[in-house]
């Protein structure tokens, strides 16, 4: 069975579509790089402890996003962070995080939405990883 050449050739535009341009891929990766910089900076001064399947229950003031890590700020010296499979990014940007929990704690594999603060729709979502605890030494 022959296929027309129309569907080949407009297959091949969709998969072209679908590619980064050198200029969108050197732009993701210096993206990364910074995350990954603040991030560190973030985090620096915290001895990361074992991981946990849920965040125990505090009262968070603050969520920061780091590219796909997601970090809740419990005070300067107690920090937890989770490694999403990526989709709330927008949090680092101002967007507002929405989770809904089954269990009334945030578990590991829980889906959290991303929702933009001016206009009120979705922009995005993402599953949480394990939560690691980072804190002072000592704390």
């Amino acid at each position: 069975m022959m296929i027309p050449r129309p569907f080949v050739a407009l297959a091949a535009i969709a998969i072209a579509g679908c590619t980064q341009t050198p200029r969108e891929l050197a732009r993701a990766q210096q993206a990364s790089a910074t995350a990954a910089a603040d991030l560190a900076k973030e985090l620096a001064g915290l001895t990361p402890s074992n991981s946990t399947t849920c965040l125990p229950p505090f009262p968070t003031t603050q969520v920061k996003a780091f590219g796909p890590t997601l970090v809740y700020v419990v005070s300067n010296g107690v920090k937890y962070r989770s490694d999403t499979a990526g989709g709330c990014e927008r949090v680092g940007r101002g967007d507002i995080l929405i989770t809904r929990t089954p269990t009334g704690q945030l578990c590991r594999g829980d889906i959290a939405t991303t929702v933009d603060s001016a206009s009120r729709t979705f922009s995005g979502s993402c599953s949480f990883g394990p939560f690691v605890r980072y804190s002072k030494s000592g704390k």
